[in-house]
Formats: structure tokens, C-alpha cells, sequence
């Protein structure tokens, strides 16, 4: 994987070779077996796979044909979906006899609960090791139209849950149609994914979900201590503190771990990481962590409804499943607002969109975007989008950024010669005959017309509340749920009209729109609900 660029201290971490005190740890969970030339320890597609120290000779890791990396003697082969229990993407054969310490995935998961100073070394190189592989564009290949919904969602879903994946367009890119020929699935049949010998044709993301290990298991049928409604960073700190203190904790979540957070680029400002952290590595840290200590995890699943069953509480699932809970802590969230101007839905997928990943970033390389929004949400996209594109309009309606954005973020767009702030503008118009093709900007000057590749749009927040509408949660004006002294009567802090519901992070009505007070917040409310449990008898 030479052709990726990082930092010489990163791809140590990626790639450490362990010392004989960490082999002889790793001893104590495996077996040596011997391994042959040819030999294949697992190949794409494979619904699990084992933990591999390579003691003597060489494995060979592919990416279908392509090689990405020899390993050799004191390295280790995997990545996180060791952790995760999701599929493998990559296929690793031997190239030279030698030995290998075989630890099944099982007894791994065992040891980094076990040993935290080897655990915290081997998950650093999971997370490193996935980051690689997604800018590799390595694992699924997803081939689709540019401009079509399904291909968005598959694009969506993939990035969201930090899914290796090439895309491919079969208008622009020659590989797509040669991979077509080779799978025997003609161009009007697209989107398809196709991974090792799979071909799935415009799977749902449950189907997608299902095939790579990353599907919601049964709800269980018994009354759990508690339920935790949305994975983003106030969910998973609920799920991480209710399991660690014996709370039976199952966690819902509709899409993926990690929720919006989960896709910020850097998150700089986060307490005890001064070099920042990607959301991607905070929330994958978190879910690990909730799964080391017990929590059950239900993704993708939906919350359609809440209702009280006398003392329990009653979570209904859009599949037909229901939770049955003593107290429920919702973390739901909140997602974009849309621009009010004409026909957005028509380019809402086609140029449109409402987060900066590498996905719209991949699709608009060497190209002009539009980045609509004067808080830190725009202005890390601003900043991020910059790397990849050739220049970047920041539309805000104000006169400068200092009203939404922090000063370590105004610094950065400043700084950034690709970045140009329009103040005091506004969108007023979108153009374009198969996608976005152009703006038209109203502003101190006058109206402007644009070329651009993509509009992303950061104008604010819409809680994740439609779920709990005709529910006894009470919300106010703007969708979002009252809690504590915001409510009539007492109740606890982070308690919502409906005792023994919580509600923590940005779908509760004057929260700090921040990912540690969410944190924060989750943590809290996971003490709540045990005083609450605790004082009913359950």
C-alpha cells in the first residue's frame, strides 16, 4: 500500500511488528499451525475469518487482483471487521511457507477486553488499517449512474458505515463496464455491488447490510433495563456507561454507528485529543467499547413509536419487531434543513447533498462546489472539500463567519487560498439538465450565476423527532423534546414528559449542538435511568 500518502508515524502504527512479550501474549489466545505457498487464509466474501501473526514466511493481501501489501514475519493480518463481525473485503493467500499463531475472532474479542495495552495497539492499526483501504478504494465495488437515487443511497450506506468500496460510474469510468462484461450484468441493470463471487443488484440496505455481517439481529423477547434510541456519540456514551454498570443495554440505530458525527472529517476541538480525531475513530472507539462490555446492537433498525406499558416502556420497530425496556434514553439526533428554493428535490442526490465525505468527494474531484452554511458543519466541509476539489464558494447570509463558527475553523478557511466566502448571500436557483449544474447567487452585488459540480448545504437542524409524534414525549415548537425544567412538574434533569424516558445530544431542546456535551449528556442519563429503575423496584 506504498501509493498511499500519511504520515511515517501512522503507517508504523498500521503496520507494527509485534515484539516477542505481545506474541507471547497473543500465544495464550491461539495456535501455531503451519502455512504453504497457496495456501488461502481467507478470501473476500467470507463470512468471518480468523486473527493471523505471521512467524516465519510470507502472506500475500489482495484486493481481487490487485496486490495491496506482502506481509511478512512479526506482522499480523486484519482489519475491523475482526471487531465488528462484518464480512472480509480484501483475500490473503501465503507466498512463502513459514508459520502462523492462529487467534480465532472470538478469542480476540476476548483479549481486548483483557489486555489493554496490546488491545489499544492492535484497534489503532484496525482503525488505521480501514482508512487505508477506503482511500485505496479497496473492497466492494459499487457500480451505478451518476445521477440516479439508488446508487446515492448504496454510496450513502456505504460511507456512513465506513465501508471499504470502489465506485465506479459506468458513464465516465471504463473499469465499470469491463467489471459488467466480467460479471455478466448489463449496463441498464446497474447500480449493482459486487464483491468476491457476489453480484447484488440493487440490494435494499437491509440486503446490503445482511451480506456483509452488518445486520441488526433479532430484537431479544425479554424486558432489558434499557433501550437507547440512535448510535451517534450521546447514544453510544449511554450504551458504553448502562453496559459497564450491569444494565442490560440494546441500541437502535437506523443506518450506522456513529450517526452524523460519525462522518465529521476532524474533530478538533474534542477534549484530550489536541491533534483532533476523525468522528469515524471516535465513534468506532465508542462501539467497540459498548461491545466489549455487553451492549446488544440493532443496525439498521427504526424506531417507528414509544408507548408506556405500565411500568415498561414499549419501542415499536419498522420491521414489526418492539422492544420492551425499563427505561428508554432517545438520541436521535438531528439532520439537515433543506434551502427553500425551486425543485431542490430534483438534485437532492444529484448534486445536492447534506454531508462532505469522501463519497461526494469523489465525486466532484477537480471541480467547483458550493458550500451553504456559516457554522462549524460547513466550515469543516469547506475545509475538507478543499483537499479534493479546485475551489470552494462558502455562501452565509451574514456579514462574516464569527457568528456560527469557532475561531479555530474561521483560521482554517481564512488560511485556505481554494476557499471563497460570499457574505451576505443567498441560493436562489439551481440549474441543470441530468444533475446540478449551476447556481445562481443573490448577493452584494447583484445576482451570479456559478458552475459547480455540488451543492452541500448547512443551514441548520431538524431534530430526529417524527417517530415520537402522537407519543406522550412532549416536544416544543420546533420539534425538539423538552426535558427537566423545560416541563411542568418534577422531573428529573434530561427526563421527558414521559418518565423514564430520556433524551440526551441534539435532539433535545437546548442542547449545546456539541459532540462532548452529547457525550456528556449520554453518560448522564445512563445514571438517571438507574435512579429511576432503582426507585421504582423493578
Amino acid at each position: 500500500m506504498a501509493t498511499i500518502p500519511s504520515a511515517g508515524d501512522e503507517r508504523l502504527a498500521a503496520f507494527p511488528e509485534l515484539d516477542d512479550p505481545q506474541i507471547g501474549v497473543l500465544h495464550r489466545y491461539g495456535e501455531v499451525r503451519p502455512i504453504a505457498p497457496d495456501d488461502v487464509l481467507f478470501r473476500a466474501g467470507d463470512a468471518e475469518y480468523d486473527f493471523f501473526v505471521v512467524l516465519s514466511g510470507e502472506v500475500a493481501i489482495y484486493d481481487r487482483e490487485r496486490l495491496l501489501r506482502v506481509q511478512g514475519p512479526r506482522g499480523f493480518i486484519g482489519e475491523l471487521n475482526l471487531l465488528t463481525r462484518q464480512a472480509v473485503y480484501l483475500t490473503a493467500t501465503v507466498r512463502e511457507a513459514g508459520e502462523a499463531l492462529v487467534v480465532p475472532a472470538a478469542a480476540l474479542r476476548t483479549l481486548m477486553g483483557e489486555e489493554p495495552l496490546l488491545s489499544d495497539m492492535l484497534l489503532r492499526a484496525f482503525l488505521l488499517r480501514r482508512s487505508i483501504l477506503i482511500a485505496e478504494r479497496a473492497g466492494m465495488k459499487i457500480v451505478g449512474w451518476r445521477y440516479s437515487p439508488e446508487t446515492r443511497r448504496l454510496l450513502e450506506f456505504a460511507t456512513r458505515n465506513r465501508l471499504p468500496y470502489d465506485y465506479m460510474e459506468v458513464e465516465t469510468d471504463p473499469r465499470a463496464r469491463t467489471l459488467l462484461r466480467e460479471v455478466g450484468v448489463p449496463s441498464a441493470d446497474v447500480p449493482v455491488v459486487v464483491w468476491g463471487d457476489r453480484v447484488l443488484h440493487d440490494p435494499s440496505d437491509a440486503e446490503l447490510a445482511g451480506a456483509i455481517g452488518l445486520h441488526a439481529a433479532d430484537p431479544p423477547a425479554e424486558v432489558v433495563d434499557l433501550v437507547v434510541i440512535g448510535a451517534g456519540p450521546g447514544g453510544l456514551a449511554a450504551a458504553v456507561y448502562g453496559a459497564s454498570e450491569g444494565m442490560r443495554t440494546v441500541v437502535v440505530d437506523s443506518i450506522a454507528l456513529g450517526g452524523q458525527a460519525g462522518t465529521s472529517q476532524r474533530i478538533e476541538n474534542y477534549l484530550g485529543f489536541p491533534a483532533g480525531l476523525s468522528g469515524y475513530e471516535l465513534t468506532s472507539r465508542a462501539a467497540v467499547q459498548a461491545d466489549k462490555f455487553g451492549a446488544q446492537m440493532l443496525v439498521p433498525a427504526t424506531a417507528v413509536g414509544l408507548r408506556a406499558d405500565g411500568r415498561m416502556r414499549r419501542v415499536a420497530l419498522a420491521d414489526g419487531g418492539e422492544l420492551c425496556g425499563r427505561a428508554v434514553i432517545v438520541a436521535t439526533g438531528a439532520s439537515y434543513r433543506r434551502l427553500d428554493v425551486p425543485d431542490l428535490v430534483a438534485f437532492e442526490g444529484a448534486g445536492v447533498y447534506y454531508a462532505a465525505t469522501q463519497a461526494e468527494a469523489q465525486l466532484c474531484s477537480g471541480s467547483t462546489v458550493a458550500v451553504v452554511g456559516g457554522g462549524n458543519s460547513a466550515g469543516q466541509a469547506a475545509v475538507f472539500l478543499s483537499s479534493e476539489v479546485a475551489r470552494v464558494l462558502l455562501v452565509i447570509r451574514g456579514d462574516d463567519l464569527s457568528r456560527g463558527m469557532s475561531r479555530y475553523l474561521i483560521d482554517q478557511v481564512e488560511r485556505e487560498p481554494k476557499i471563497e466566502v460570499l457574505t451576505g448571500t443567498q441560493v436562489r436557483r439551481l440549474e441543470g439538465f441530468d444533475g446540478l449544474e449551476r447556481v445562481v447567487l443573490d448577493g452584494p452585488g447583484g445576482a451570479r450565476r456559478e458552475r459547480v459540480k455540488a451543492l452541500f448545504c448547512f443551514i441548520g437542524v431538524q431534530p430526529g423527532t417524527e417517530w415520537l409524534h402522537g407519543s406522550a414525549v412532549a416536544l416544543d415548537d420546533h420539534g425538539f423534546i423538552l426535558t427537566g425544567r423545560d416541563l411542568e412538574g418534577e422531573r428529573l434533569p434530561l427526563e421527558t414528559s414521559l418518565p423514564g424516558v430520556f433524551a440526551v445530544g441534539d435532539v433535545r431542546a437546548g442542547s449545546v449542538k456539541r459532540v462532548a456535551s452529547a457525550a456528556g449528556e449520554g453518560s448522564m442519563a445512563v445514571r438517571l435511568a438507574h435512579d429511576h429503575i432503582a426507585a421504582r423496584g423493578y
